[in-house]
C-alpha cells in the first residue's frame, strides 16, 4: 500500500469514526438533558484535577456500557462501513473481493472492536480506572476537542475520580489488532501490521469520543428510544459551560 493510500486510509477512518458516534444522537428534541439513572454520568473537570461532583459508576452502568461498546450498534455498522473500505482497497488482498470477502472483513473488524473492548474494559477494572467518557465543563471548540482527544488515552481513578494516564486505553487497540493479526489474518501479516491496524482503530475511538463531547445523547435521543442509552458519554453540562 502506498503512502497516499495510507493517509487516505487513515483520514477515512478517521472520518467515519465520527460520523458513527453521531447515528445514536440524530433525533435530538428541544426538551433539555435530564439526569440519567447511572451515578457515573455526572459531570466532570478538566485533565489531571479533581472533580469534587464525580462518583464512581456502578458495576451495572460498567457493564451496560461494556455490551454497548463491544456488541451494540456502533460496532456493529462501524464494522461494517470499515469493512468497505477495505473491500475497496481490497485489503488484505488475500481475502479477495465480493460477498466472501466483504465477510471475512467485517468479521475480522467486529472482532479486532470487541477484543480491544473487552481488553479495555478489564484492564481497567485491574487498574481500579473508570474507562468511561465524561464530557468537558470548559468552553469553546478547540478547548473540548483537545480534552476528547487526550481523554483517549487518560482514565479517572480513586473517590475523587482525578485523571491519570490510561495503560489500558493504550493497549487496547493494540490488543485487539495483535489478536486479529494472529488468529485469523493471513500468516504474511506480523507486528508491524499489528501496530499499524491498532493505530486505526486508536483513531476511531478518537473520534467517538469527540462525537461524544459535541453531540446530544440525551434521554429523548434515538439511542434512548431504542433502550439502549449509553452512559458513556456525561448528560451534564459542566458549571462553566
Amino acid at each position: 500500500m502506498t503512502s497516499f493510500m495510507k493517509y487516505r486510509r487513515a483520514a477515512l477512518l478517521f472520518s467515519v469514526a465520527t460520523v458513527l458516534a453521531t447515528l445514536p444522537h440524530m433525533a435530538r428534541t428541544q426538551s433539555p438533558p435530564a439526569l440519567v439513572d447511572s451515578p457515573g454520568t455526572v459531570a466532570s473537570a478538566s485533565a489531571g484535577q479533581v472533580d469534587l461532583t464525580y462518583m464512581p459508576p456502578s458495576q451495572r452502568t460498567k457493564v451496560r456500557n461494556y455490551a454497548f461498546d463491544a456488541y451494540g450498534p456502533y460496532p456493529i455498522v462501524s464494522a461494517a462501513i470499515l469493512a468497505g473500505i477495505n473491500q475497496d482497497t481490497n485489503s488484505p488482498p488475500e481475502w479477495n473481493p465480493g460477498v466472501k470477502g466483504y465477510s471475512k472483513r467485517f468479521g475480522s473488524d467486529l472482532g479486532i472492536a470487541a477484543v480491544g473492548t473487552t481488553v479495555r474494559y478489564g484492564l481497567s477494572e485491574a487498574f481500579k480506572e473508570d474507562a468511561l467518557y465524561y464530557r468537558c465543563d470548559c468552553r469553546g471548540v478547540f478547548p473540548r476537542m483537545g480534552y476528547a482527544m487526550v481523554s483517549t488515552l487518560t482514565a479517572r481513578r480513586g473517590e475523587d475520580g482525578h485523571r491519570v494516564f490510561s495503560i489500558p486505553a493504550l493497549l487496547a487497540p493494540y490488543a485487539g489488532s495483535m489478536t486479529g493479526v494472529y488468529a485469523w489474518y493471513p500468516d504474511r501479516f506480523g507486528p508491524k501490521d499489528a501496530f499499524r491496524l491498532g493505530n486505526y482503530s486508536l483513531l476511531v475511538y478518537m473520534g467517538g469520543n469527540i462525537a461524544l463531547e459535541f453531540l446530544y445523547s440525551g434521554p429523548h435521543s434515538l439511542l434512548s428510544r431504542v433502550h439502549l442509552n449509553n452512559a458513556h458519554g456525561s448528560q451534564i453540562k459542566g458549571p462553566n459551560r
